[in-house]
């Protein structure tokens, strides 16, 4: 086998990485790539599974002692404690590599360290190789370690004229089944659904990962997170039916902010404490409003169907907006045709402080 360039590895385990994603949580997605002394491949891996074994211990089973003075080539700093699994710092150090490339070093100030114990042992270690990619495979994860909140995509549906609803409130379907099968796809790679206590009420939806083919779920669930303040859900609502784990967060609970409702940011803090990392917001306008004037929402994935309705609730209200000039700016970055539908991917832009 041919030799290959760092970058070229780098590039691999990136890719390898993305295998993981929606499986590792609270565990971040990386992925590795060894080289032998002569630069060729001789193993590979990516963290599969929350509590199963890391890319780095992947990558070296499967080179045996062709790892001995090679590189290995990681997405993420090597970790440098034991947990479920031990230290692939020690891992790497006991494999006899030479050399370690890291693309981004690891914010969790409980597993980082990997890159001083490898130092210290005489293993060179470099960083920064493809950093960009790897942050953007990891953005996820790496924003809430860095925060303490979870990393918040907000998901909407709507016609062209921006109605979630007609007038007379029916919305089943305004999307198509492809951007339906779309969006559980995109539960999949979370941890957590959040839809407010009128969503509940009005639709009463189930908040799973399923294949809307057959009905059946998914193996990993997200927890269903219900912001209810006053604790109205009722008993018989289908997101209690225990097909997945949920959480009623009601004010009595979390907290209350100035409004008398849920506290939003300590909520967002107590799903970290919980262990989520990513979440899906999936309510109705009013509470995406709340969110997005509070600046909590990192992303945005909006389902555009080609129709119009002329009248009907909006896909958001409330949002923190009086005038032109405290329009909330977006960045796009995917503009993709889903079924009939467009699904449009955005960033709100951080304004100057």
């Amino acid at each position: 086998m041919a030799s290959v360039s760092v970058d070229e590895a780098m590039r691999r385990a990136i890719a390898l990485a993305a295998r993981g994603l929606g499986a590792t949580s609270p565990n971040p997605v990386v992925g590795c790539v060894l080289l032998d002394a002569d630069g060729e491949v001789v193993g590979e891996g990516f963290h599969a599974y929350a509590g199963g074994p890391h890319a780095e211990i992947v990558a070296l089973a499967q080179a045996g002692t062709r790892a001995r003075g090679g590189t290995a080539v990681v997405t993420l700093e090597p970790c440098d404690h034991t947990g479920r699994t031990g230290p692939c710092s020690h891992a790497l150090i006991a494999a006899g590599v030479a050399r370690v490339v890291v693309a981004v070093p690891d914010p969790n100030p409980v597993a980082s360290g990997g890159a001083a114990t490898l130092r210290a042992a005489g293993v060179q270690v470099d960083t920064g190789v493809r950093a960009e990619e790897a942050e953007a495979g990891n953005v996820a994860w790496l924003t809430s370690m860095r925060r303490g909140w979870p990393y918040l995509i907000w998901k909407y549906a709507a016609t062209l004229d921006g109605r979630s609803a007609a007038a007379d409130g029916t919305s089943m379907w305004i999307t198509s089944e492809a951007a339906r099968i779309d969006v559980h796809a995109l539960r999949g790679t979370v941890d957590a659904v959040i839809a407010g206590v009128g969503t509940v009420l009005a639709d009463d939806p189930r908040l799973t990962a399923r294949n809307l083919r057959d009905g059946t779920l998914a193996i990993r669930q997200p927890l269903r997170v219900v912001v209810d303040s006053s604790g109205r859900t009722p008993a018989e609502a289908r997101v209690r039916d225990g097909a997945a784990r949920t959480w009623v967060a009601t004010a009595a609970e979390v907290g209350a902010g100035p409004d008398g409702r849920v506290d939003l940011s300590a909520l967002l803090a107590e799903l970290h404490h919980r262990g989520v990392r990513a979440a899906l917001l999936e309510g109705g306008p009013t509470l995406a409003g709340a969110f997005l004037a509070a600046g909590l929402v990192d992303k945005i994935v909006g389902y555009v169907a080609p129709k119009l309705l002329g009248a009907g609730p909006t896909a958001l209200l409330n949002a923190g907006v009086t005038t032109i000039a405290d329009a909330i700016d977006l960045e796009l970055t995917d503009v993709t045709q889903v079924g009939p539908d467009l699904r449009i991917t955005a960033l709100p832009r951080k304004r100057e402080a």
